[in-house]
């Protein structure tokens, strides 16, 4: 065997061997050694040990971190509100009823004289209306709606009650419209915590906004102008001449009393009923809704739309 000199003296160098083929039953448990799965019970018992001291430091540390995150939030009000979060300070608008697939975009299609086509659209409203029907479905079973006007805000923590039986002949004993063609559809804003709306006077009107929604607020007296406007429209001129007459109900706009939104329980975001009583049939006519107060920017658009919606009808 082959030798090496080390200080002098002599030492049989080892060549490397090749290890033992094992079976599975010696892997397992080795007589021999004593080891269970290539370990001895010491070499297990380190592992584990070293193993049990670095979670628990990893879950202490993750777990300090956590607790560092959660006390700087609340689940009354978020962190960031307005100008300063990401969702920003000026509040989009949304409709109902929305197509059941994502692909039809913001289609509203269906023939009035089948009924097959006219359900499905009843069935999403009447599911979308359900909260505002029955409030003691929302927290607190919704005790703590009241009755609101013009003449101030509800106290704190009671909200304002929204009356479905305000919204004229959108209701679901008139099938909404759908079937007689004059089909409604429910506009509302989107939640933005503590946003409050700034208010036109009448001698601060835009020259841009429509000239019935202009003779309709000055026609309302001074206590009732508290209020975000809404007009809805054609997008081009050969949609707002076949659209015909707009109605809106139980007002143009939403009442400022419903403002802010500040995460009160059974706070439900104020409705406005918006039917076209003669729209044009076996055409597709682009609609546009949007929202009027001085706080509020408006772009149109297909991309990056602000304080608007848009919509496609069609009836057959």
């Amino acid at each position: 065997m082959p030798e090496k000199v080390v200080d002098n003296q002599y030492t049989t160098f080892v060549f490397p061997q090749k290890p033992e083929k094992l079976t599975w039953k010696q892997f397992i448990y080795n007589e021999k050694t004593g080891k269970v799965f290539g370990r001895t019970r010491y070499s297990w018992g380190a592992l584990v040990v070293f193993y049990s001291v670095y979670f628990v430091i990893l879950f202490s540390l993750f777990a300090a971190c956590m607790q560092g995150l959660f006390y700087t939030l609340s689940d009354q009000y978020p962190k960031y509100q307005l100008s300063d979060s990401l969702i920003g300070n000026n509040p989009g608008l949304g409709f109902r009823p929305m197509p059941g697939h994502v692909k039809q975009g913001a289609l509203v299609y269906y023939t009035a004289s089948n009924q097959s086509q006219v359900e499905p659209w009843l069935t999403r409203i009447e599911e979308f209306l359900e909260p505002y029907r029955d409030p003691s479905r929302l927290p607190g079973e919704g005790k703590n709606q009241v009755i609101c006007n013009s003449t101030g805000r509800p106290a704190p923590g009671k909200v304002c009650h929204v009356d479905l039986s305000q919204m004229g002949p959108c209701s679901a004993e008139n099938g909404y419209g759908y079937n007689k063609s004059t089909p409604c559809i429910f506009v509302k804003m989107n939640r933005i915590y503590g946003w409050v709306p700034e208010y036109y006077e009448i001698d601060e009107l835009p020259e841009n906004m429509p000239a019935d929604l202009v003779d309709h607020i000055k026609s309302l007296p001074e206590k009732e102008r508290k209020q975000v406007w809404v007009s809805c429209n054609g997008i081009s001129p050969a949609d707002r001449e076949i659209i015909g007459p707009i109605a809106y109900y139980p007002t143009r706009g939403f009442p400022g009393y419903f403002f802010p939104y500040i995460n009160t329980p059974g706070y439900l975001s104020p409705l406005l009923a918006v039917q076209f009583l003669r729209p044009g049939i076996k055409q597709s006519i682009n609609l546009e809704c949007r929202v009027w107060a001085k706080n509020l920017v408006y772009r149109g658009g297909l991309n990056f739309r602000m304080g608007s919606v848009s919509l496609v009808l069609l009836i057959d």
